[in-house]
């Protein structure tokens, strides 16, 4: 666990010197004054943790600090992390053990989706290795056929992991690639088949189509196909990103979140307004680039991790 909680501290490195720095480090050892608590719902909205969630931080904070004047930045910080787990109450998605290998058993089929730049293609070959290392089998499916070199990163990655991969030339048909990676997966009876869909069409609703199209071919082979339908959605993005999920589960139903690229951001409370809109299970947190660094959600330690506490 301490392994894991030095990967949420790094990822959200930049979201905690962010608030560092516009509240001069009260969680370092200040006391609480009305000033620090300006500066705190400063820090708290750049970080986009929203109107919500920052109201009902700094309502707690402000009851504590009206108990006890001499209230330490360190105990404020302490009152976030319980509000966020209490906000965050309910979002950690657990994948269901896979039943028994078994002639007659499908694959559990899990379709990523998201906009190109998401970190979609990769994260579909992270999990696949992630998988694999707790000793599940995977087939990867490439059916992001329409951007120009998805196939070919996704070939990559597969390569460089070591991973099974289904996939057809730029162009092809998407769906018929799930098809043939399903059949594939099933003869070979592999616990999991990823399918890394398309992330951009020329237009939204020739996207969703698509995305449709894929789900009736799965469902030829298995009618509760795909079992998981997850949405990648960028951290970087902040509170934009939640319209933009909306639209996905609108049309596709989403069952499941992963947040990407929270490294490279100072505005890592976005996943935050995600959870509080949509009620969908955040399953995976992209903390770097390695395939390492895909990494199970815990609201516990993304609280702490947020506000520079301690395991």
């Amino acid at each position: 666990m301490f392994g894991l909680f030095k990967k949420f501290k790094a990822g959200f490195a930049k979201t905690v010197s962010a608030i560092a720095a516009k509240t001069a480090g009260i969680f370092g050892g200040r006391k609480i004054d009305a000033a620090s608590l300006g500066e705190l719902e400063e820090a708290l909205y750049t970080a986009d943790f929203g109107v919500e969630t920052t109201t009902e931080i700094l309502a707690e904070i402000k009851q504590a600090y009206a108990r006890d004047p001499g209230l330490q930045g360190r105990q404020a910080a302490e009152i976030g992390a319980t509000v966020l787990k209490r906000v965050l109450a309910g979002s950690e998605g657990v994948l269901a053990p896979v039943a028994p290998a078994s002639p007659d058993r499908n694959p559990t089929v899990i379709a990523m989706i998201g906009v190109n730049g998401s970190g979609k293609t990769t994260t579909s070959a992270k999990l696949a290795w992630r998988l694999r290392q707790e000793g599940g089998s995977v087939t990867l499916a490439a059916c992001d056929t329409f951007r120009a070199a998805a196939v070919e990163q996704l070939k990559t990655w597969a390569t460089r992991l070591e991973l099974e991969i289904v996939a057809s030339h730029t162009g092809a048909d998407a769906a018929a690639v799930a098809f043939d990676a399903w059949q594939a997966a099933r003869a070979r009876g592999r616990d999991y088949l990823i399918v890394d869909t398309a992330g951009r069409l020329h237009t939204k609703s020739n996207l969703m189509e698509e995305l449709a199209k894929i789900r009736r071919v799965l469902q030829k082979h298995d009618p509760t196909a795909p079992q998981h339908r997850w949405l990648v959605v960028d951290g970087s993005l902040g509170s934009n990103s939640i319209e933009q999920a909306k639209v996905f589960h609108q049309s596709f139903g989403l069952t499941g979140l992963v947040v990407t690229k929270l490294d490279g951001t100072s505005r890592g409370g976005a996943l935050v307004g995600i959870y509080r809109q949509l009620r969908i299970p955040i399953y995976f947190l992209g903390l770097g680039e390695q395939a390492e660094d895909l990494q199970p959600f815990s609201a516990d330690l993304y609280a702490k991790a947020v506000f520079g506490l301690d395991g």
